[in-house]
């Protein structure tokens, strides 16, 4: 091959090779002006890649609005965490003593022997909250699932019955009548409705000290009858008691002495 024609090939390979990196800096150049966002032309907005939760526009917020957390709590429970939660928008704290984010105070020091009476306080409390739909009663050492109490709110908001969703469990009570072969949940988690709350026995009687949960298990049947209340199964699936452990994450949420 002559020479004469080499040079005149690889002339032509650079001119090919400049046209094709001019094309591409027109079309990267149009792209980014049409974009509006010059130096972020390889961000998506963050909506086609996760649901922000806590949005203005969010369409559960209006939902969730109606929703209080009721948490008791004691010298041993961790409310920077819970409030770092999603839980943290939406907590009613329940105290023994007035304190700082206290909602609902009971003015009187609390043991684990003496739960039952705090159970009474916060339940005559949620008598008096109004512009609330739902409720849970959650234990400082369990977690719930956010998008699960979403999807429950919807299922159930309208519905004028009184609603007990919990992990529900069947006692027997032979010295207290009123507690005797009740339905009441587990306390680790139960959500309740605004016409539950209602209609709850604040007043029942009984004798000696009774578990905490059975016994609002008790305030129920007395005051809205069994017949009357829609009883749902929970999905422990989106409930973590004590622990949470998902993928490579493991959290213990228990208290232990040493922390």
């Amino acid at each position: 091959m002559p020479a004469f024609v080499f040079r005149l090939r690889m002339r032509v390979v650079r001119l090919s090779r400049l046209l094709l990196l001019a094309a591409v800096g027109v079309i990267t150049a149009v792209a980014v002006l049409l974009t509006g966002r010059p130096f972020e032309t390889h961000v998506l907005p963050a909506g086609q890649y996760w649901t922000l939760h806590r949005g203005p526009q969010h369409p559960d917020n209006q939902l969730l609005d109606k929703l209080a957390i009721i948490l008791p709590v004691n010298n041993n429970t961790d409310m920077q965490f819970y409030n770092n939660m999603w839980l943290g928008d939406y907590l009613y704290p329940v105290c023994d003593w007035p304190a700082p984010g206290c909602k609902i105070v009971c003015n009187e020091t609390s043991t684990y022997k003496t739960l039952d009476r705090k159970t009474f306080c916060f339940a005559r409390a949620v008598k008096d909250i109004r512009d609330k739909e739902f409720f849970i009663k959650l234990d400082d050492d369990s977690l719930v699932d956010r998008d699960y109490v979403v999807s429950l709110m919807r299922q159930y908001t309208g519905l004028q019955r009184p609603v007990y969703i919990s992990d529900h469990i069947r006692r027997g009570d032979k010295i207290n009548p009123s507690i005797d072969g009740i339905l009441y949940g587990n306390g680790k988690f139960y959500m309740f409705n605004y016409w539950l709350a209602q209609c709850v026995d604040t007043e029942l009687q009984y004798k000696g000290r009774r578990n905490e949960d059975s016994v609002f298990g008790a305030m129920v049947r007395s005051g809205c009858g069994e017949r009357n209340v829609v009883y749902v199964a929970e999905n422990d699936d989106y409930i973590w008691h004590k622990g949470y452990e998902n993928k490579d994450t493991f959290i213990d949420l228990a208290y232990i002495k040493n922390h």
